[in-house]
């Protein structure tokens, strides 16, 4: 069906079109020239009454054009994909008068279609009977950043492309920041237990669960210390496998270190203080009994490790040492054999907090590491934050593929626009407008830029507000029960 012609100047990769009927914004069309089926997507539309002057302002005048209410013409701007056998751009310009043709089902369906290394993640908002496939190897290979403001419909995304990849075989780890993914029925799922073996963990991550900054350098000597001391220990069987123990032992070593060093006695209790507080506030987190939390990932899973009961410090221990682990054990089996024998797909979720701009954590050293590395040893990295102005910079525009839902924010949505070249203007001034569920998705693991409504996870409404009245009366009910 001919929806209108190309008018004025053309370029290669943008044309004018007028047209007398009303089309979608993001809908694909079809131009016929040099002797090829060009596709192209509706970026822009106007719509004006060229019998109607801005200008009039009397009311017999406004009275007067009443008759040319439904006379209207659309002036838009297509934005040129490329032909419809390999997407390449055409070398020429279409002539003034080309007509512009609803991309058909068939065509649609050959760009997005499936095939065995793609996954489903929705439906074309302008054509809901157009399935939008993605590629995995190059989501994950390229890394991909899931971002909108509170509520559009992040969670239910990640859910989608997770159970998704559990059914072709491919593990995921989510860091579930805030519980949100540990009630989800996803058909492969294991939930990690928030447990880390402190043998497992180096100086420094410990240094910095305990709170001892790299500024206080004589604290963190002394821990490093009686650390390393009472790690010996234990790999040497001199204490028993007891976390009591554990934390006992690092007190007696420290409390030994002050006795002997009497010019930094007051630093040393400082740092016992800070070891004691440690233990009464996130003491069972430790256990001498786990395994490495990397042992315990299951390959074609969904694996979830629940922090929602541990600070944004603590959190950022646990991501880091699991992100350098992994990285390090692909590596290993890369280059041995020996190691993470399968690929995995880490997402973390609130990457504004563990992956900041402002400044530098654990978790972003080696998230940027993964960043720049994974790709060679089959680690890929998913950034999910409705805060994006506040992720650092570096590590986003690593993200090559973006799936962004409702963004309002306009200082969000430049840096985002930033992070990604294929992020145009015309695209950019549609994400305030964009429905819950709707996203523009971007990158190599999509042949073309698309408006995507996001499947609907339906095994377990994740991200859902507290329905604050029901939840009261349910609490009342109770309290009337025991009464």
């Amino acid at each position: 069906m001919i929806i209108g012609r190309c008018v004025g100047e053309a370029r290669i990769n943008e044309v004018t079109f007028i047209s007398t009927k009303m089309p979608e914004i993001g809908q694909y069309v079809i131009l016929e020239y040099d002797n090829k089926k060009i596709l192209g997507m509706i970026e822009d539309l106007i719509r004006f009454n060229p019998t109607i002057n801005e200008e009039l302002l009397s009311e017999e005048e406004i009275e007067s054009i009443k008759k040319f209410e439904e006379s209207y013409v659309i002036k838009g701007k297509i934005k040129i994909l490329g032909d419809i056998e390999n997407l390449k751009l055409p070398k020429i310009p279409p002539e003034p008068g080309t007509a512009i043709k609803i991309a058909t089902k068939e065509i649609l369906e050959k760009i997005f279609g499936k095939d065995e290394k793609s996954i489903s993640i929705g439906k074309l908002l302008t054509n809901e009977n157009v399935e939008v496939y993605v590629n995995v190897n190059k989501m994950i290979s390229r890394h991909l950043a899931i971002l909108s403001i509170t509520g559009a419909g992040k969670s239910n995304t990640v859910c989608v492309i997770v159970e998704e990849l559990a059914k072709k075989g491919v593990t995921s780890l989510i860091f579930d920041m805030h519980s949100e993914y540990v009630d989800a029925e996803f058909s492969k799922k294991k939930i990690l237990p928030t447990k880390i073996n402190p043998i497992h963990l180096h100086y420094k991550e410990a240094a910095r669960m305990m709170n001892i900054g790299e500024e206080a350098y004589i604290q963190e000597m002394y821990f490093r210390k009686a650390w390393e001391s009472v790690k010996e220990k234990i790999i040497n069987m001199k204490i028993s496998l007891n976390i009591n123990d554990f934390f006992n032992s690092l007190i007696k070593e420290l409390d030994s270190f002050a006795k002997r060093e009497r010019s930094s006695e007051e630093s040393i209790y400082k740092v016992i203080l800070k070891v004691e507080e440690f233990k009464e506030k996130f003491g069972e987190i430790f256990d001498l009994s786990y395994d490495d939390i990397v042992n315990q990932i299951e390959k074609g899973k969904v694996n979830i490790l629940n922090l929602g009961s541990v600070d944004d410090e603590v959190a950022d221990i646990f991501v880091s040492h699991i992100l350098r682990k992994i990285l390090e054990e692909r590596k290993k089996f890369v280059t041995s054999g020996k190691g993470l024998s399968f690929p995995i797909f880490v997402i973390i979720e609130e990457a504004h907090i563990l992956i900041p701009k402002e400044f530098d954590t654990f978790s972003k050293y080696w998230a940027s590491r993964i960043a720049r590395e994974g790709r060679k040893f089959g680690v890929g990295l998913c950034l999910v934050s409705q805060r994006p102005k506040a992720l650092d910079a570096n590590v986003l525009s690593q993200a090559n593929n973006m799936i962004i839902l409702k963004l309002v924010e306009p200082n969000d949505q430049k840096y985002v626009q930033a992070a990604s070249e294929m992020l145009t203007d015309e695209l950019l001034v549609h994400l305030s407008s964009l429905n819950i569920g709707e996203a523009i998705v971007i990158g190599p693991m999509i042949k073309i830029p698309a408006l995507v409504k996001i499947h609907e996870f339906q095994k377990k409404n994740i991200g859902k507000d507290i329905d604050f009245i029901e939840e009261s009366k349910k609490m009342e009910k109770k309290e009337i029960d025991l009464i």
